[in-house]
């Protein structure tokens, strides 16, 4: 960094000493916060040197922080090493560590995750001490109030913010993973999956089975008919909103990125929820360190499950930054990824938060678009979905539809979905949100296992937003068939909670989204859901017609089943088609020469599909709240440019 770029800084630096005169050109800014006075001089005493001091008061004038906490997030100083130094200025005991079966976990404790200043030990048999986290902007105060009353030397000791931290995280950790597990299902039990089939859904389920079952056996004929035209409809529906979303994506031209906003960075929140994951975590805080976002402002937590030691010992074997948190979730059930994320949220101490996973690769200029879309958008847009970008699509045939499949969700019909101002269904990584709201309504529910896709129809419903961003996540799809089918089957579970939960009311539902965007849901989540089961049934019909008429039984072939016959052909291959003209839309060239013609195998992995939608059915009734983890690696040699994705 040049300090000529920043004159009226270094005017600043130069009036109070940091600088030598040659810089003093300029005269001095009166606009510069004249605590930066106060915290320069204590620095200087604390042997700190004058041009790593400039520095740090450029980026805290730039970023709107401290001198303190710049110096803190660039590393250049220890937080033990400088809090200690500040114990000894006050002449306060040291505590490097707090023992957590000391701090009592008391009501509104929490709030010192967020801002940690003071915590109250109790010792079983001492009188009880105040550790306090001192600070460059109270040093003052602090040295004031000693000096009027040295009996509180007696009660006092300093200690860090990490300190305080780790011995709140510990000391309320069974109370805090009761709250996660049952606070949405306390506050709003029809918002949550808990139960899967809610009083009168069990009744109203039954007995349309049993009616399905009755008329099945009193009349076969005209129950196949009128299922067959059910499903034909939401075959239709689903390939009729993918076509409008391809034809719109045509015609819309190129869109503009938001002008940045005036003020500072605000601080954002990242949520990593980390289980088994050792063998990622190198590539994970390498991609987390290159966000072009000031270290400062950054408030990263990497939540992982207490009982993964192997991944434990791999975050602390990095070298992290101050603006990294260790989390540690006590075991329970359920062992979810929303429930892991929900223990964490009430120590967010950013505006804004996002969600990654381990494996993602995160282009730096995310938080910086999201940030100025966020400024940019009405206050009712609390969710911004980033695309994602499968990198590794010549690996595998699965891998290559994988990349189809998510080029047309995330860079077609997501965007669509949010300019329409329709519920969108969210990723389960990269979504962008406003803490506040997110906390304020419920975060995510622990027993859905795609809490992404819940999350986001819950805050379309209470009145909110979603949009979009260009800047991507890459990923890596799965590879091989069975860890495909696994994940799918989670998510196909997930959507089926998800749409149990939507519709535990749907005179309410509708109230709610309106008329247009209830059947937009029912199409996007339970036509999905319908179409997957029905696909291998409607396949079927047409090989069977299909028979018959190369046979010459044409004349077995009746009006009515040559009419469904056309329609399922053109339900079913216009679907095939839209699915490969959807993902080939959104892609690159590149990214389409790494599908190749591997796009001819559509047919078999939405085969694929619908087994993954009928083991999930199973696992709905014997399993519902089973996390069925998918195993990931460290990118491979081809990185995101092989990809060639611009934003």
């Amino acid at each position: 960094m040049r300090l000529a770029e920043y004159p009226d800084d270094i005017a600043f630096a130069t009036a109070i000493g940091i600088l030598p005169a040659r810089h003093a050109a300029r005269p001095p800014n009166p606009s510069v916060p004249s605590k930066f006075l106060t915290e320069a001089r204590l620095f200087r005493r604390l042997g700190i040197s004058k041009v790593l001091i400039s520095n740090m008061l450029v980026r805290a004038n730039r970023n709107g922080t401290t001198l303190e906490a710049e110096l803190l997030a660039s590393g250049a100083i220890v937080e033990s090493t400088y809090y200690e130094a500040l114990a000894e200025i006050l002449d306060l005991p040291f505590l490097p560590e707090l023992d957590p079966a000391q701090v009592e976990d008391i009501a509104g404790a929490d709030s010192q995750l967020v801002d940690p200043t003071v915590v109250r030990l109790r010792h079983p048999v001492r009188p009880p001490i105040t550790a306090i986290v001192p600070s460059a902007a109270r040093l003052t105060y602090l040295a004031e109030r000693l000096a009027q009353s040295p009996g509180l030397r007696m009660t006092l000791a300093a200690t860090t913010p990490s300190a305080v931290r780790s011995a709140l995280w510990q000391a309320g950790q069974k109370r805090r993973l009761r709250e996660s597990i049952d606070q949405l299902f306390g506050s709003a039990p029809e918002a949550s999956a808990r139960i899967t089939l809610w009083g009168r859904q069990g009744f109203y389920t039954g007995a349309a089975l049993t009616l399905a079952l009755v008329l099945a056996v009193a009349e076969p004929t005209a129950a196949l008919l009128v299922l067959h035209i059910v499903l034909s409809f939401f075959f239709f529906a689903t390939f009729f909103i993918r076509l409008v979303a391809l034809v719109a994506t045509k015609r819309q031209q190129k869109r503009l990125r938001p002008a940045p906003p005036a003020g500072r960075r605000p601080v954002y929140s990242i949520f990593v929820a980390l289980y088994r994951e050792a063998a990622v975590v190198p590539q994970l805080i390498d991609t987390l360190n290159r966000l072009e976002w000031p270290a400062s402002r950054l408030d990263i937590k990497l939540i992982c499950e207490a009982d993964d030691q192997e991944t434990l010992d791999a975050m602390a074997a990095m070298r992290l930054g101050p603006q990294y948190e260790v989390v540690a979730v006590p075991a329970g059930r359920p062992r979810t990824k929303p429930k892991a994320l929900t223990y964490a949220l009430g120590a967010a101490r950013g505006e804004y938060l996002v969600i990654y996973d381990a494996e993602d690769r995160i282009d730096p200029m995310q938080l910086e678009e999201a940030w100025r879309t966020f400024e940019a958008s009405p206050p009712e847009t609390v969710c911004l979905q980033a695309p994602l970008v499968i990198t590794n699509a010549r690996e595998s045939w699965v891998s290559a539809l994988f990349a189809l499949e998510y080029a047309g969700l995330f860079r077609v019909l997501l965007p669509r979905l949010a300019a329409a101002r329709m519920p969108m269904p969210l990723g389960g990584t990269s979504n962008h949100f406003r803490t506040r709201v997110l906390q304020a309504v419920g975060g995510w529910d622990p027993f859905n296992v795609t809490e992404d896709a819940d999350l986001g129809l819950r805050l379309y419903r209470k009145g909110y937003r979603c949009g979009t961003l260009t800047r991507p996540t890459y990923e890596e799809a799965p590879t091989e068939v069975h860890a495909w089918l696994g994940q799918r089957s989670r998510w196909f579970k997930g959507w089926l909670q998800t749409w149990l939960v939507v519709m535990r009311r749907p005179s309410m539902l509708i109230r709610e989204m309106g008329l247009g965007a209830s059947i937009v849901f029912q199409v996007l989540i339970g036509g999905l859901i319908l179409s997957s089961l029905a696909h291998p049934l409607i396949v079927a019909y047409i090989a069977l017609i299909t028979g018959q008429l190369l046979s010459g039984q044409a004349y077995n072939v009746g009006a009515l089943q040559l009419t469904l016959f056309v329609m399922d052909m053109a339900n079913i291959f216009g679907s095939y088609a839209i699915f490969v003209a959807l993902g080939r839309a959104g892609m690159t060239p590149p990214e389409r020469a790494a599908v190749g013609r591997k796009w001819m195998l559509t047919p078999v992995y939405w085969l694929l599909a619908s087994r993954a939608a009928w083991r999930a059915v199973r696992e709905l009734r014997s399993n519902p709240f089973f996390w069925n983890k998918t195993a990931h690696r460290p990118a491979s040699v081809k990185t995101e440019a092989a990809v060639g994705t611009s934003s």
